[in-house]
């Protein structure tokens, strides 16, 4: 099943997006996995319709609901990857989850800022000199060496899976959490807690907490869950500040791509939010009237 529209994201941004694209009838999917921010605001007292304001956890969930009402198919599962797929001169999206994979015609980023970085002495130091946030994008440069990925989670085995046949070892750092199952020839867990990362001008080595040391030629940091901008930098979508660039219409770059909320910078408010989801929305309802 091919869907007309993937929105990534069930925030204010995602769930306006798809009460418009589902109102045009466009086969609308929802995917999310972690909850949104706006769940931790206690009282909106500065937005339109709640005369008494509301908590962002009611209005969160109350958005969701909404959408399912509507008849807009909702998931909640980890998103793991994005990738491109040419077929007859359209471009589709495959989006790839820990249960499935879908494929879409159109997709839009909706998932609020996340910051993976890790606090590791000489991490920001080290970004670009070794340091990368994407394996599909950097993998390349570090074939037949030696590698590193920091973290856990899905997220992070979605990263070594990517890694495993282009470079010669993958070292899994879970800096003192729980080891994730992993097997391959080429790749090792190493579970013990990091101090600092070296390297003069680029990375060198490893320092853990017990001043043991590995060697690595690169590390990748896939903490957490693939955030927008991990999710942009698969797709080779343009960042500034690490904020998705979008023009007035909520496009991206990449052609069906779109973004919106949070993860696009600017006022950081529930009703932008909503905007630019309404926006993008219609964006979207007009590229498939002219492309499909």
């Amino acid at each position: 099943m091919v869907y007309d529209v993937i929105i990534i994201g069930a925030g204010p941004a995602g769930i306006s997006a798809s009460l418009y694209t589902k109102r045009a009838n466009l086969n609308t999917l929802i995917i999310y996995f972690e909850n949104s921010s706006l769940e931790k605001a206690k009282l909106i007292e500065n937005y339109y319709g709640f005369e008494n304001g509301i908590d962002g956890k009611t209005l969160y969930e109350t958005g969701i609901k909404q959408a399912k009402n509507l008849g807009v198919e909702v998931k909640k599962e980890e998103l793991l990857k994005i990738e491109l797929d040419i077929n007859d001169g359209k471009t589709f999206f495959v989006l790839t989850t820990t249960q499935n994979q879908y494929i879409a015609k159109t997709i839009v980023l909706a998932i609020g800022t996340k910051k993976n970085k890790v606090k590791i002495k000489g991490v920001k130091d080290l970004e670009g000199k070794g340091i990368s946030y994407c394996a599909i994008c950097d993998g390349f440069f570090y074939r037949n060496q030696d590698v590193a990925v920091i973290g856990n989670g899905n997220y992070a085995l979605s990263e070594t899976n990517d890694l495993i046949n282009v470079a010669k070892t993958v070292t899994i750092l879970t800096n003192g959490e729980e080891a994730p199952e992993f097997r391959a020839d080429n790749v090792q867990i190493i579970t013990k807690p990091i101090e600092e990362i070296k390297g003069e001008n680029k990375v060198e080595e490893i320092i853990f907490k017990d001043n043991s040391r590995l060697k690595t030629r690169g590390i990748f940091i896939a903490q957490g869950t693939a955030g927008s901008t991990e999710l942009a930098k698969k797709l080779g979508i343009l960042l500034k500040d690490d904020k998705i660039v979008v023009n007035d219409k909520m496009e991206t770059n990449i052609k069906g791509v779109y973004a919106c909320g949070d993860c696009t910078g600017g006022i950081l408010q529930v009703s932008t939010a909503v905007s630019e989801g309404t926006i993008a929305a219609l964006s979207i309802i007009q590229f498939l009237k002219m492309k499909f």
